[in-house]
């Protein structure tokens, strides 16, 4: 299905100053100090996110821009270079939360 708009970004969606919780800034820490060593092909990428969640009202996508700001961020490539994504969403019992993840070229 083809719906024909320019897609809004969440810069021209929010008004205002958006700034990191201290939530966030915890959780970015602690990311980038436990992420596995990982090296990242040039050019276009894909990515791969499996969220374990253990809340049934999270919606897939609210964990998304976070985590891949963190990587990007950790593995030295800029966000902009992915082309396509694969995301899935796993009901887990609270306190199991985990995030799995791969990157590939994306040789398109």
């Amino acid at each position: 299905m083809l719906v024909k708009i320019k897609p809004l970004s969440v810069n021209d969606a929010w008004g205002g100053r958006r700034y990191k919780t201290p939530e966030y800034k915890v959780y970015e820490e602690e990311l980038l100090w436990i992420l596995p060593r990982c090296k990242v092909p040039e050019g276009k990428l894909e990515v791969y996110y499996e969220f374990g969640l253990s809340s049934k009202n999270a919606d897939y996508d609210n964990c998304i821009k976070q985590f891949q700001d963190c990587i990007a961020k950790k593995y030295g490539f800029n966000d902009k270079n992915i082309y396509d994504a694969r995301i899935k969403k796993v009901d887990v019992e609270k306190g199991k939360e985990y995030i799995k993840f791969e990157i590939y070229g994306n040789n398109q």
